[in-house]
């Protein structure tokens, strides 16, 4: 079974959904056989390098200053309820997340994409880490253990930006539009954050059409002469 989970680094449902991706996946049965692919999408990527607060952006788009207590102070609540803590959605810089995205690519061809994915939510929210500069998205790749050298080459030629640009295309073909987006097997989309109970559900629900149980096959009546480990009859 295949997810595939489009989102940004800076998107606060995003880093709360991959925390509750691995405790719905440690919870099922067939956790092993699930193949979870990260995919990019980018929120903010006109920011400036220099980054943004969260409260200026609330500003910059409109939006009331309530914001806050209404929408992200609960995910911190949730976060921190849910095991994931510290949780900075309010207190932090914002930026494009471009470089980030292609250090996240070079990473899945060094086959670990979905491991520095969530190294890069919590550090990000964990620490309001920025990762909007060459510098900084290389200290970091260097922290986590890639090789800066190569990592700053990929960013250099910028080898991975059609990549990035091709995951946010088809996340917009297949109906998003914005992040989390979630796509099961190709079969079924969540566009949004749910909660861990009904994320497992879903998979569950995937799963279970996918696989489905063996049922006995219609017989002929009538017939006879069969042994069985107790005779023949």
């Amino acid at each position: 079974m295949k997810i595939e989970f489009w989102s940004d680094i800076v998107c606060p449902y995003c880093g709360l959904m991959d925390h509750r991706l691995h405790l719905a996946l440690d919870r099922f049965a067939y956790g092993d056989q699930v193949q979870v692919v990260h995919r990019s999408f980018q929120l903010h990527p006109d920011l400036p390098r220099s980054g943004v607060t969260q409260r200026e952006l609330i500003g910059m788009a409109g939006a009331p200053a309530s914001t806050v207590e209404r929408v992200l102070r609960p995910i911190e609540r949730a976060a921190k309820a849910e095991g994931l803590t510290p949780y900075r959605a309010v207190d932090r810089t914002l930026g494009p997340t471009d470089l980030a995205h292609e250090l996240l690519a070079y990473a899945a061809d060094q086959g670990r994409a979905n491991e520095i994915w969530t190294a890069m939510f919590r550090a990000h929210f964990g620490q309001a880490r920025k990762l909007w500069t060459a510098d900084e998205v290389l200290d970091f790749a260097a922290e986590v253990g890639l090789d800066r050298a190569e990592a700053a080459e990929a960013l250099r030629s910028r080898r991975y930006r059609a990549r990035v640009t091709a995951d946010q295309r088809e996340a917009q073909r297949l109906g998003a539009r914005g992040a989390p987006f979630l796509v099961f097997d190709g079969r079924l989309a969540v566009p949004g954050a749910i909660g861990t109970d009904d994320l497992l559900a879903v998979i569950t629900k995937v799963w279970d059409e996918s696989h489905p149980a063996p049922q006995p096959l219609p017989v002929v009546a009538g017939a006879d002469g069969v042994c069985t480990p107790d005779g023949c009859a």
